[in-house]
């Protein structure tokens, strides 16, 4: 019995070496014989593996890799100088350093007050290195955002679920976490004894996964130099809440995409709202929306182009009147439009019914999701890269079809509509496009660590469902939107360094009992060759105020001239 015994143990042992040593453990990414090695260590995960993203040319938005220091235990029992200084590389007391060194159960990342992982210096990290060698080390550690806040909710940010995975809970984190959860962590250990003790001399490892495909890589279409500078932009305007939004004329590319106020992606309270990215949530548009009867107008035949108008200020009926009070007396539809008269607008949505604006607003891009959308990719039914995209609407379901003066106010931008700055933004590429309505991208493509490609995501056009405007009318509007800035509402454009064209929009709407407005200035340039598609929005502004919003613009556009040499194409 006992040479039987013997002799199971040894076939036990022998299959343990040889077979089981190769095979992967239950619910893990090792091998037996890994995780035996692993056992016998003591360490920190420096890069969970998880993917990563880059703006159009290759710059790292997340995934830098810093040096901070791991505590592991076996550190010093009292207090002494060599604790009180590594306390005050730390940025800590010293007495502090102690309790927490001393209650240590296995190693830790030293992070700071707010819980962020303490980035060191060059100097720094060699001072720990000779202080404690072998109960303090540096190590390099993947951090996943910048510290600072900024108008990035694109992005989103991660939440730590059961067993310490992270999960994207908004953004490109939430809409690609499928492609980004990785294949393993990279864990940096020193070898330790039977009481958890480092072993001496036996230096730092590093078990890293053994596929090289991950971490994936996400190149978006952000140009991140130009997405900080509009950032600091709207950081020293009177801007408080609303968007920004730069699209690529020519592909409805998404080249910086702002929302304020701006976010701390490491410190997110789900119960506010400063995570959420304005740029995709419906707003109240005012006389931006004024593009769409105009076009509705033009395509139907209810208006022509040198039709005359009298504005006296006051319409006479629906409640309405004119923002100019003493009104702009006599002028043509284009006058109309580029002094964006309500009168004018007012007469016109008469005309029109309300399907006639309904089916012009779906034909411009607008009251649908346009931002990029595809199905059955790598594994996914259906992939949106713009997390909680909002549709926007022309008509609420409750308003009567034919209400006229439910119509008269929606053709001037009050009433049920709802527009998002990208909706807008694109608009105005879908026009630069002769009417056709393209799908604003957000990721370019997905590669594997190794540079492989893993899915391209190709631009691609979005038409309506009942067609589109003719090309003839989007060149009148954008005829039109020259005049705003030559000699109507966006005149304070003129002196930009690039010439520009646009539309400006202010809505009357509220915000705990008081009046306050929607100011909005959406437009292109340089007009002789249009490179960019802009929307701005200033949300919540008081009641009579200048728009801020036509002003941020001239900055934004200066900006991308200024980028560009700042002289205008010939």
């Amino acid at each position: 019995m006992i040479s039987f015994l013997i002799a199971v143990l040894i076939i036990r042992l022998g299959w343990l070496q040889i077979a089981a040593g190769r095979s992967i453990v239950p619910n893990g990414s090792r091998t037996v014989r890994e995780q035996s090695v692993v056992q016998r260590q003591e360490g920190v995960v420096v890069d969970t593996g998880r993917g990563h993203f880059t703006d159009r040319s290759g710059h790292s938005i997340t995934g830098a890799w810093v040096q901070v220091p791991v505590l592991f235990p076996g550190g010093p029992a009292k207090q002494d100088d060599r604790v009180g200084r590594l306390a005050r590389v730390l940025h800590t007391d010293a007495s502090e350093l102690l309790r927490r060194w001393k209650s240590l159960g296995s190693p830790v990342v030293w992070k700071d007050s707010h819980g962020t992982p303490v980035e060191l210096t060059d100097q720094e990290a060699a001072h720990i290195s000779r202080l404690a060698p072998g109960a303090a080390e540096v190590v390099p550690y993947r951090r996943r955002y910048d510290k600072s806040v900024n108008g990035m909710q694109w992005l989103g940010f991660l939440y730590e679920r059961p067993g310490n995975s992270l999960s994207g809970a908004a953004g490109l984190e939430k809409t690609l976490e499928p492609l980004l959860k990785g294949e393993g962590a990279t864990f940096i250990s020193h070898l330790v004894d039977a009481e958890r003790h480092t072993l001496p001399d036996t230096g730092l490892r590093i078990s890293t996964p053994s596929n090289h495909h991950y971490p994936l890589q996400v190149q978006t279409t952000i140009d991140l130099a130009l997405q900080r500078k509009i950032e600091n932009l709207t950081a020293h305007s009177p801007m408080k809440e609303g968007a920004v939004v730069v699209l690529d004329a020519g592909n409805a590319d998404v080249l910086a995409m702002i929302s304020r106020p701006f976010y701390d992606p490491y410190h997110v309270n789900p119960e506010g709202s400063d995570w959420s990215n304005r740029a995709v949530k419906a707003a109240v548009p005012g006389s931006i929306f004024k593009i769409v009867t105009a076009a509705a107008a033009l395509e139907t035949g209810a208006a022509r182009k040198g039709e005359t108008f009298h504005c006296r200020g006051e319409y006479g009926a629906y409640g309405l009147a004119c923002w100019k009070e003493e009104g702009h007396g006599r002028l043509n539809l284009e006058q109309g439009f580029a002094e964006s008269c309500n009168t004018v607008f007012a007469k016109l949505a008469e005309r029109l019914t309300s399907s006639q604006l309904a089916q012009m607003a779906e034909a411009l891009g607008l009251g649908r999701e346009v931002g990029w959308a595809g199905k059955d990719l790598a594994g996914m039914k259906q992939l949106r890269l713009f997390d909680g995209e909002e549709a926007g609407r022309i008509f609420d379901s409750r308003t009567k079809a034919e209400d006229t003066g439910a119509r008269v106010q929606t053709a001037i931008g009050q009433r049920d509509v709802k527009v998002t700055p990208l909706q807008a933004a694109n608009l105005i590429v879908s026009l630069l496009h002769n009417g056709e309505v393209r799908s604003p991208r957000l990721v370019r493509r997905i590669q594997y660590a190794d540079g492989g490609t893993l899915l391209e995501l190709p631009a691609h056009a979005l038409p309506a469902s009942k067609g589109r405007i003719s090309p003839h009318t989007a060149r009148t509007i954008l005829y039109w939107m020259e005049k705003v800035v030559q000699e109507g509402t966006g005149k304070g454009l003129a002196s930009a360094k690039w010439k520009l064209a646009g539309k400006s929009g202010t809505a009357q709407t509220g915000q705990a009992g008081r009046a306050v407005n929607n100011q909005w200035f959406i437009g292109y340039g340089p007009v002789e060759q249009p490179r960019y598609a802009v929307a701005v929005l200033v949300q919540n502004v008081p009641a009579n105020s200048s728009n801020q919003a036509t002003a941020l613009f001239g900055q934004v556009m200066d900006l991308l001239a200024s980028s560009e040499g700042g002289a205008s194409p010939s």
